[in-house]
């Protein structure tokens, strides 16, 4: 989604909309530098724009730790890139303070202990954020890599224990080429060899053992954000095969790898790119939920955002903790290009879940 069309967004009365709802009260969004005690948006106010997902986060399990990933919708800061000119110029792509009032309050009600995120502009970007909007939240580790997209996106993640290793692959071959339609239309990308268009970004956390008892548990994450568009499934399928070799590579490296690979998939779990983690042996976090599990991650009514879980660590995973938070949403059929409502932070939803960090299964070697 580009942010870039501020000037020409529609105006929308959100009173009489959804049958007739309207907002109770103003709504009191936190301000920068608030801290921990910044008051949460009163989500009764914006209930009725809350389509998908949970309306409040699961109770955190004791003993466990919140894993979550969340696309924030074009995370840029006010300082021009001046790397980027022409479609890709950013200087006037900067979020919306409103938008990020919402991205921090959301953050602060899901209490994820190691945040993932994409479509942030750079490490310093996402520090301003955390420094001026996630004070006091516990974020001390950060960390974003160039992920080689032209726009500059990338994925990050935000911890609140270390983060010992942090590593991407920008531009990796993937093997073949572009085709040569792109759809029904000519592609500009025609006879190149296929790259990563975004980089999956390993970090390893390292959580500290709790009680003397038990050693460091060790949680690896594959951060990726694919191509998107109907068009791009040749190219996600690529992608697919690409972060499955470095899976392969990690796991090799440490059989048991507590490994999962999350993010922004831009396809469902029907795909084609995703069929292929689920046949190379990840398992769907989603797996087996009942039908009254609300677990739609992005505002078009699709489950993108997904979390896909090796079998070193799926014994340490709740299930009965997983779940979707529903933020507020444009109503269905209204276009991206129209103004977001109140409360709005993403198209996408955050996608969550606990695990607790003592090894359950065969557990790891050689780190």
């Amino acid at each position: 989604m580009r942010t870039r069309e501020f000037g020409a967004l529609r105006r929308i009365s959100w009173c009489g909309l959804a049958g007739g709802l309207a907002m109770s009260a103003p709504l009191a969004l936190a301000q920068p530098g608030d801290g921990h005690a910044a008051p949460i948006v009163p989500r009764k106010d914006v209930e009725f724009l809350i389509r998908f997902g949970e309306k409040a986060p699961r109770p955190k399990t004791p003993g466990a730790i919140r894993l979550a990933t969340y696309n924030l919708a074009n995370l840029f800061d006010d300082v021009d890139d001046p790397a980027l000119s022409g479609e890709d110029e950013d200087i006037d792509d900067a979020k919306p303070d409103p938008e990020r009032a919402s991205l921090r309050d959301t953050i602060a009600l899901l209490d994820a202990d190691v945040l993932v995120v994409q479509e942030v502009e750079s490490l310093d970007a996402l520090l301003a954020f955390r420094n001026t909007w996630l004070k006091d939240l516990g974020y001390e580790h950060v960390r974003s890599i160039d992920a080689g997209d032209e726009r500059g996106i990338e994925q990050a993640v935000l911890s609140r224990f270390p983060i010992t290793v942090a590593e991407n692959w920008p531009r990796r071959p993937l093997g073949g080429t572009h085709p040569e339609k792109w759809g029904t239309q000519p592609n500009h990308e025609a006879g190149k060899p296929l790259v990563f268009h975004r980089s999956p970004l390993h970090v390893r956390i390292e959580v500290p053992g709790t009680d003397g008892a038990h050693a460091p548990y060790r949680l690896d994450l594959l951060a990726v954000h694919a191509k998107s568009g109907r068009e791009g499934e040749y190219w996600r399928e690529a992608e697919a095969k690409g972060v499955i070799e470095i899976a392969r590579e990690l796991q090799r490296v440490n059989p048991g790898i507590n490994l999962i690979v999350l993010g922004d998939f831009n396809s469902e779990v029907s795909g084609p790119g995703v069929k292929q983690y689920l046949a190379a042996g990840f398992s769907d976090l989603f797996e087996g939920a009942s039908t009254t599990h609300d677990i739609t991650s992005h505002e078009s009514g699709r489950r993108i955002d997904l979390m896909l879980l090796s079998p070193g660590v799926k014994p340490e995973v709740q299930p009965a903790t997983r779940f979707v938070l529903g933020t507020p949403a444009r109503l269905e059929g209204q276009s991206w290009r129209e103004a977001p409502p109140p409360g709005w932070a993403s198209d996408h939803y955050p996608v969550a879940v606990d695990l607790v960090p003592v090894e359950r299964g065969a557990g790891q070697t050689g780190q």
